[in-house]
């Protein structure tokens, strides 16, 4: 028995007719409509799908005929077998008329009740076929839809793949630059020490002379330091077991120290770094940490500022909820970041697309965001193109995750 009960409309002007014709019919799985005429037929028909409607001919206000051909006038019942009960006699011009008004079939009175169970069964079980049929077609209508979402999944899941691999080759190979440069320079330096003490030139080798090289070997060797501290940040990020420990930190002092440690690099590229920080500004931050993320901001516009000026301020300011806390701005004076680009540089390894003839790796935002965050607070970036950019990180005097280190 299907689980949906297969609806048959009968139409008779006579009650009588209908109980008897009913019980004929009758059968589990089955739910027999009665209508008296064809407007009653007509508001069934709109209500329920029909395997089958059976029609008596001669009915006042509206034949059986008419009804069928009104039926046959909509798309929602065209498709309905119609089988007439008529008293009429086997009439051939009469029949054609009925096959013109788009019956199937004809019952001709006295019933015979074997007749029209036999072809009740018929239509049911036709009607029970094209359902299935029609279920399936819709099944696997579903599953081509899931098929085409699944297709295009595993193609952005292998453009993500790719643009992974093409992200790894280029961190390999900025890797590689990175270390190399400081590398070469510290062999150089070795290798000249190495052709002076050769000659015997001790005048090279002099105090005064050797204070430049061990200068410059530190730089070199810091350098180095960081971009491994870098890569050991951003490993501990992504595993989640980044140590943050709290302590009350004056936000001068820690902003004071990143811009003198940056000091020769700022010199080196002719960019003037002005601090302007509010002295009396205290959270409870990890100091080593707020001073990594001021140390990345500004290393980010001392590199992509083009030489202009770099401004770093900092006062107190509550956020959107009325929490108190200190906003940091670092603003400088290049290209700027394009609008499509403003959330994807704070990706792993993202570069902005205005590199010009700088490198970088690409951790440096992304490690200051996280560090941001850890801190509860929020780093954002608006810039207008080609004015530059400015950075700006709120963080709130005491974070609540502070409560569990």
């Amino acid at each position: 028995m299907p689980e949906t009960p297969v609806n048959i409309l009968i139409v008779d002007d006579l009650q009588e007719n209908l109980l008897a014709l009913e019980a004929l019919i009758r059968s589990p799985g089955r739910r027999i409509h009665q209508a008296r005429s064809g407007n009653e037929a007509l508001a069934l028909l709109l209500e329920h799908e029909f395997a089958l409607a059976i029609l008596d001919v001669q009915m006042p206000a509206m034949t059986g005929f008419e009804l069928a051909e009104l039926m046959r006038g909509t798309e929602r019942t065209r498709h309905i077998p119609i089988v007439f009960v008529t008293a009429a006699g086997r009439d051939l011009d009469y029949a054609f008329q009925g096959y013109e008004s788009g019956a199937v079939d004809f019952l001709y009175k006295p019933l015979d009740n074997y007749a029209v169970q036999s072809k009740v069964n018929v239509f049911v079980d036709l009607f029970l076929q094209r359902r299935a049929v029609r279920d399936q077609v819709e099944a696997l209508e579903e599953a081509r839809r899931l098929q085409d979402e699944l297709v295009q999944q595993l193609q952005e899941t292998q453009a993500d793949l790719q643009r992974a691999v093409r992200m790894r080759d280029d961190f390999v190979s900025l890797v590689s630059h990175e270390l190399r440069t400081p590398l070469n320079t510290l062999f150089l330096e070795v290798q000249m020490r190495r052709v002076h003490l050769g000659k015997g030139d001790m005048q090279a080798l002099s105090p005064k002379n050797m204070e430049a090289v061990v200068q410059r070997e530190e730089r070199q060797i810091q350098s180095m330091v960081r971009l491994i501290d870098d890569m050991i940040d951003v490993s501990r990020l992504r595993r989640g077991v980044l140590p943050i420990r709290y302590a009350r930190t004056q936000l001068a002092s820690v902003i004071q120290r990143a811009v003198d440690g940056l000091a020769h690099r700022s010199n080196e590229a002719g960019v003037d770094i002005r601090a302007s920080v509010a002295q009396d500004v205290e959270g409870l931050w990890d100091e080593f940490r707020i001073e990594q993320v001021i140390s990345n901001l500004l290393s980010n516009a001392v590199r992509h500022g083009k030489g202009g000026p770099v401004e770093i301020n900092a006062a107190p300011a509550n956020d959107a909820l009325g929490q108190p806390g200190v906003q940091i701005h670092v603003r400088d004076h290049g290209e700027g970041i394009a609008p499509g680009d403003e959330e994807r540089i704070f990706g792993q390894f993202e570069r902005g697309a205005n590199q010009g003839g700088t490198l970088g790796m690409g951790l440096g935002l992304f490690i200051a965001r996280q560090l941001v965050s850890a801190h509860d607070g929020e780093l954002t970036l608006s810039s207008n193109t080609p004015q530059g950019a400015t950075f700006t990180v709120w963080l709130p005097l005491k974070p609540r995750s502070s409560s569990k280190s």
